[in-house]
């Protein structure tokens, strides 16, 4: 086929085939996510095949319908322990008069307020009501409300959209190669080879990441929970809400654990803002930052390491630089997929260009 044959073909195919993606979006979701699952669920499936009785072991089948099952019932467990916990604390916050409260800080938000107003040059800034109203709008029950209504609304999409992900993942961790064999259907088959030993590669350093990242998560959750209640003395069922609310926003590189420390402090002040603020209040804000900063010195000198160093194989600031171009382009979401789309791009590259001494040298950590 000419050359000029093969571009028109190409211009006409690449328009389709984006054209498809779009249409079909929720089922290639699908099936991204389902393969997530399975990597998650990967160690579990190769301690299953260790089981050995005499003869026996356990079929291809059974050990992914144990693992699917372990899977959704240790995220149905915790959504069913924390479902009620933040179900209280919203009662709780929504308790409380706010205008009242913040009343109380009055001393030190004028303070606040002047240096403000000598920084700025808005001479009517209202530090009070501007708090007032922001502290308002964090545990405002209504649109809580608002936001179950709409789950409750698309209950029926979550339904299929659960069942569609536990069938798709079921075959995924029946079969490991099932991921593989889907994208090498789309190939041509002289790239087959390369193309299969880079889905190995990708699959084995992804299934490391997103593992670790799971871990990292519940530690940095539980040891917030442990050093809020614990040392700082906050209630259990606050601490659990700040303890998850950090380890989710753990996830996003960077400024995710400065938004879990903003957060937490929120709600810190918010359930205590009645005691005196220089002799109560603020020691107490104080031990929460303690405990905010020495988890994320532990994070940033044990867990992250472990994780990218094991798992993507690249230089900190290699990680850094990649996470600030893709927060700039794609804001939070880009940098949430950073780093496993940067593993996948390093792959692949190392596999079809590894031929430039650039691509060498970025790659050469991947042997």
């Amino acid at each position: 086929m000419k050359p000029t044959i093969k571009i028109i073909i190409a211009f006409i195919l690449i328009p389709i085939v984006l054209f498809l993606c779009w249409y079909f979006k929720s089922i290639i979701v699908y099936i991204l996510l389902a393969a997530v699952l399975s990597f998650l669920g990967r160690p579990l499936i190769n301690l299953l095949g260790k089981i050995k009785i005499k003869e026996f072991r356990l079929p291809e089948g059974l050990k992914a319908g144990i693992t699917l099952f372990t899977l959704w019932f240790v995220l149905l467990g915790l959504f069913r322990v924390l479902v009620p916990l933040i179900s209280s604390e919203i009662k709780d916050l929504s308790k409380i008069d706010v205008a009242q409260a913040v009343g109380q800080l009055e001393e030190p938000i004028n303070k606040i307020e002047e240096i403000v107003k000598k920084m700025s040059s808005e001479d009517d800034f209202n530090l009070q009501t501007y708090v007032t109203e922001k502290i308002s709008s964090l545990i405002e029950i209504s649109q809580v409300k608002n936001i179950f209504g709409s789950v409750a609304s698309t209950i029926g999409d979550l339904l299929i959209g659960i069942f569609s992900i536990s069938f798709i993942s079921f075959f995924f961790l029946k079969d490991s190669t099932l991921f593989q064999k889907m994208i090498l259907l789309t190939l041509p088959p002289k790239h087959e080879e390369a193309v299969r030993k880079a889905l190995q590669s990708i699959q084995k350093l992804l299934v490391r990441y997103f593992v670790g990242i799971l871990f990292e998560v519940l530690l940095v959750m539980i040891l917030n929970i442990f050093g809020h209640s614990v040392f700082v003395g906050i209630g259990f069922s606050h601490a659990v809400i700040i303890g998850l609310f950090a380890g989710l926003m753990n996830v996003i590189p960077y400024i995710g654990p400065i938004i879990g420390t903003l957060f937490g402090l929120v709600i810190g002040m918010v359930i205590n803002i009645n005691l005196d603020f220089y002799t109560e209040l603020l020691p107490i804000l104080g031990y929460m930052t303690i405990v905010f900063m020495v988890i994320q010195l532990l994070d940033n000198i044990i867990f992250q390491p472990l994780i990218y160093g094991s798992s993507v194989h690249a230089h900190p600031l290699e990680i850094f630089i990649i996470i600030l171009a893709a927060g700039s382009m794609a804001g939070i979401p880009g940098m949430v997929l950073a780093i496993p789309s940067y593993t996948v791009l390093r792959v692949v590259a190392k596999e079809f260009f590894n031929k430039y001494p650039l691509i060498n040298k970025i790659t050469q950590s991947l042997d």
